[in-house]
């Protein structure tokens, strides 16, 4: 497939949520036309005025540079999935339950033509899954956003069995030009890539607590100030290489048996579950807040966004540009 220009296509996006929204304000960032289909009434009733918000945080963030209008007029949001006809790439970002996904293909397939590309922004279900619920199993693929979608820099490209290996390298071309760095996981794994990282972390450091040896917040500080000092410039493996590899044989010998490998949900996210715990959004979670503290977390994610968004390529970009592929041994 060729190379396009944002400009130059039209990308429809199903399901006006949180992520939805957030992706929808990435896309015409980047240039689309978006049109933006609401699978429900009430979607379409919200998502206007939260993109519009979404659009003055990028604003605000130094991400855009045109008046908040030239967005808004490439923006059309709807209930009718024929407006869909012309799109090139048509993404999912609807609840995850495979029932209502499968509904959404259905109507989406109806509409477009046999090269659009349609996609899903899942992180639970496995594309090769989803690929049995729709026409042209080919042209389905797995691109799952961050959020905010609009502030980082992160896309995971995802392939079921019968993708054809030529749309996801035109997805993950077009990817550079909506500013991201994006991966692409040609083979289907559960979890894909960062949730497979971040889950084996989430596991380790929930037992951590619950087995007494540290508390909450002991842990999170041992993670932003380890972890969080050298992660958005090495990575895993480059850091590493920095750190001179000749001690790691040891310490994974050492550590990786006393690692926590249950299979077994933690018995603290149950209690979370049963008492409507939601973080931040309703001032119960890991952590107690007040609607002052909760305020104050989402205005300082939003800020530290804006930096990390621009800071995580400055440096790498005073780095070597050629990356040499690693000659695993035999």
């Amino acid at each position: 497939m060729k190379t396009i220009e944002p400009t130059e296509i039209s990308v429809g996006v199903v399901g006006l949520g949180l992520m939805g929204s957030s992706i929808i304000v990435s896309l015409l960032k980047a240039g689309h036309e978006v049109i933006a289909v609401a699978p429900v009434a009430e979607e379409a009733i919200v998502a206007p005025q939260r993109i519009l918000e979404q659009i003055s945080i990028c604003r605000d963030l130094n991400l855009l540079d045109d008046p908040i209008t030239t967005y808004l007029e490439k923006l059309t949001v709807t209930e009718d999935y024929s407006r869909l006809a012309g799109c090139g790439i048509v993404l999912e970002c609807v609840v995850e339950k495979i029932e209502i996904k499968e509904q959404v293909y259905r109507k989406i397939a109806e509409v477009v033509g046999n090269d659009t590309v349609v996609a899903t922004n899942t992180s639970a279900i496995a594309i090769s899954t989803l690929q049995k619920h729709i026409s042209h199993p080919e042209r389905f693929l797995g691109i799952h956003w961050a959020e905010p979608a609009y502030a980082t820099r992160f896309l995971e490209i995802t392939c079921g069995q019968k993708t054809y290996s030529s749309y996801a390298d035109w997805i993950y071309n077009l990817a550079e030009r909506w500013d991201k760095e994006p991966t692409l996981l040609k083979k289907d794994i559960h979890g894909f890539i960062t949730n497979r990282l971040m889950y084996a972390v989430c596991r380790e450091a929930l037992n951590i607590v619950e087995t007494g040896q540290a508390s909450l917040d002991d842990v999170d500080k041992s993670f932003r100030y380890d972890v969080g000092s050298w992660i958005s410039l090495m990575g895993i493996f480059r850091r590493m290489d920095f750190l001179g590899l000749k001690d790691y044989f040891e310490i994974f010998s050492n550590t990786f048996p006393v690692l926590c490998n249950s299979d077994k949900v933690p018995e603290v996210m149950q209690k979370l579950v049963d008492t409507d715990a939601r973080g931040i959004y309703n001032y119960r979670g890991l952590y107690n807040y007040t609607a002052e503290e909760a305020a104050r977390w989402e205005e300082t994610f939003k800020m530290f966004n804006g930096e990390i968004y621009f800071l995580a390529t400055l440096f790498p970009s005073r780095l070597p540009k050629e990356v040499q592929t690693v000659k695993w041994p035999k």
